[in-house]
């Protein structure tokens, strides 16, 4: 590349080189090192989601509660920010490259070392972005806190607390991704994941603590569901109780009923099987004659992540839509049409733009306002626009995502055809040539990126529609299945390399 030509982003490079990063390993990492750093990660994860943040007051209010799980964090602890900032400053960085505003080639060895320190540098930048924001009052310190040592030292103390979590988070995704198996990001999003579904379905604690009661029923869908019915009669269940058995009550706070149930169980078999949906390429040996394999190329090609970062876009749309609204900022600053809020109430906008881009949150919301003539004040056709409008933003952005996310992770064509050639493999029938191998595989994969963006979009966007237990929303289901999956998957990938090492060459591990 000649130096006119190379991207300003250059000029960070000094900056880059001296960076505080994890240290990839030299050699071969063996499986059971790599299960170690993973299980240490998720543990430490674990942990720190339950060290509250020092010095906070407890009625926090949650710029992120929509997307919680999806952020990989828990509310008011250190974990507050969870993978907001690393997605984010993905995010930016994908589209800057896209529309060509930053000149990256990332085919380019050196133009993607660069493209990837860039993304180190931003998501620091993101945190404290993220993080000062949550102190004009979301994240608030307790009146012992401000009296011991005054109003700016305290908010100074609540931002520091959220800027270690992000790094700790930030730093032991690193650790994954080089030590360990899969991705730091989609670890955590499937641990928080998992835990609530758990408790979704079997926490028998009533809804809002204290006895048990009609009005106040066990969380859990399991125990929730045998106490409704062992203790309703035929007339009450004809009677309107069938709606808080199969569709739960809102009313109360108990969500977890039969039909989120089902939802969950659908989502859960659709996308095993999806998973496990792929195009497989026939591989022969160039040198041993007998040889032969298979390259799959799979219908979720592009993974999780594109839907991930379309969630993030969201999630960060909507708490700069709460914070226009309750600014001064002229023409901006607390416009209907931008996103009109309640705090006291919710954390979710109650109309305006962002009101159509927020999640559809099961049957409840959506689709019986739409049979009983609207709700808050919204009409029936605003329920139905607002449906059109949340699946054709998870479809069209998750396709977008996912053609930018196999740029950047070495998974286009000409990436896998460099792969088949370094393990000596070809296609039967075709010349052992790189450059055909790419026009071959030119024919299936940029066709399955859209496909798999698409698809793993609308999964997303109809499994919200449906609802899920333990409130995670449907994208969160989506997102642990096929998370678990692939990991499933990578661990023996790895058990296989680690019997195998011929194979690490393949894979491009060595």
């Amino acid at each position: 590349m000649a130096e006119e030509k190379k991207s300003y982003l250059y000029k960070l490079r000094p900056l880059i080189d001296r960076w505080p990063a994890i240290k990839k390993p030299e050699g071969h990492v063996t499986f059971k090192k790599k299960i170690f750093w993973t299980m240490l990660a998720l543990i430490i994860y674990f942990i720190l989601t339950n060290v509250m943040i020092f010095g906070l007051k407890p009625d926090v209010i949650d710029l992120f509660s929509q997307y919680r799980f999806i952020m990989a964090g828990a509310s008011g602890s250190i974990m507050h920010l969870g993978i907001g900032p690393i997605v984010t400053a993905s995010i930016i960085l994908q589209l800057f490259v896209g529309a060509k505003i930053i000149n990256l080639d990332l085919t380019n060895a050196e133009d993607k070392a660069i493209y990837q320190g860039t993304q180190k540098i931003l998501v620091i930048a993101m945190i404290f972005i993220e993080a000062i924001p949550q102190i004009f009052g979301y994240l608030e310190p307790t009146e012992g806190l401000i009296n011991a040592v005054g109003v700016p030292l305290a908010d100074s103390i609540i931002v520091l607390q959220l800027v270690i979590g992000a790094l700790i988070v930030f730093f032991m995704d690193e650790t994954i991704s080089k030590w360990g198996i899969g991705s730091g990001i989609s670890l955590f999003i499937a641990a928080g994941v998992s835990q609530a579904l758990f408790t979704g379905m079997f926490n028998w604690i009533p809804v809002q603590g204290g006895v048990v009661s009609m009005s106040n029923p066990p969380a859990g869908v399991i125990p929730g569901t045998y106490y409704l019915t062992s203790h309703m009669s035929l007339g009450e269940i004809v009677g309107g109780g069938y709606q808080s058995l199969f569709l739960g009550n809102p009313n109360i706070g108990f969500s977890n009923a039969i039909v989120p149930l089902l939802g969950t169980l659908f989502i859960f078999f659709l996308v095993v099987y999806i998973a496990g949906s792929r195009v497989e390429l026939p591989l022969a040996h160039g040198r041993v004659r007998g040889a032969r394999g298979r390259y799959p190329i799979k219908l979720m090609y592009a993974s999780v992540i594109p839907v991930i970062l379309v969630s993030a876009l969201l999630a960060n749309i909507n708490m700069f839509a709460m914070m226009l609204y309750q600014s001064d900022i002229p023409l901006l600053g607390g416009q209907w049409w931008i996103g009109t809020y309640d705090l006291a109430v919710s954390t979710q906008p109650l109309a305006g733009g962002a009101w159509y881009l927020s999640s559809l949150g099961g049957i409840n919301s959506w689709l019986l306002p739409i049979m009983s003539g609207g709700y808050g004040g919204h009409a029936p056709w605003q329920f139905a626009l607002k449906v059109i409008i949340y699946l054709s933003v998870m479809i069209i952005g998750s396709i977008l995502f996912a053609k930018f996310w196999i740029a950047t992770t070495n998974m286009g064509s000409e990436d896998v055809a460099k792969q088949i050639q370094g393990s000596g493999m070809q296609i039967p029938g075709f010349r052992r040539d790189p450059r055909v191998l790419k026009k071959v595989l030119q024919r299936y994969i940029p066709v399955i990126t859209v496909i798999s963006g698409a698809l793993v979009g609308a999964l997303a966007g109809f499994s919200d529609a449906i609802g899920t237990v333990g409130n995670v929303s449907g994208t969160g289901v989506l997102l642990a299945v096929s998370i678990i999956t692939q990991l499933y998957e990578q661990i023996g990938k790895e058990q296989a390399m680690e019997m195998h090492p011929v194979l690490r060459g393949f894979f491009g591990n060595e």
